[in-house]
């Protein structure tokens, strides 16, 4: 084999992912909100109202992964959901409240992993994500 099973690049990428995602799931505990509920409200915050189908490919998410996590924000009435053959999304104005919340539980994890990592670790995880993209 040309490679170790230790050298997987996919599988040390999602250990990454793992740590990474236990940072931001210790700062939203209490919020009752996944760290995949977060980045779809945060992507919503920047992009405003937007085909549902989009957002997955944005943020590289899979279709079903974004539809259960839509279905649960409309729920929890932070977004709406217009009934369209491809649905558009946007955040109310209670889910435009709540990324309020969200950002200074956000900037706290990650001020944890940049200090873990440093701004050279930080900077070399941005420049492999647009080689491997």
């Amino acid at each position: 084999m040309k490679y170790n099973l230790q050298q997987c690049i996919g599988a040390r990428l999602r250990r990454l992912s793992r740590i990474a995602d236990a940072h931001f799931r210790a700062e939203l505990t209490d919020l009752d909100i996944t760290e995949n509920q977060m980045t779809i409200l945060f992507a919503l915050s920047k992009l405003g109202k937007i085909e549902q189908g989009k957002i997955g490919q944005n943020l590289v998410l899979e279709r079903s992964t974004v539809s259960r996590n839509i279905k649960l924000l409309e729920k929890r009435n932070y977004l709406i959901r217009t009934e369209a053959y491809r649905p558009e999304v946007e955040l109310t104005k209670e889910g435009k409240e709540f990324v309020q919340v969200l950002i200074p539980r956000w900037e706290k994890a990650m001020n944890k992993l940049i200090s873990k990592l440093g701004m050279k670790g930080f900077e070399l995880i941005e420049k492999l994500e647009n080689r491997i993209e």
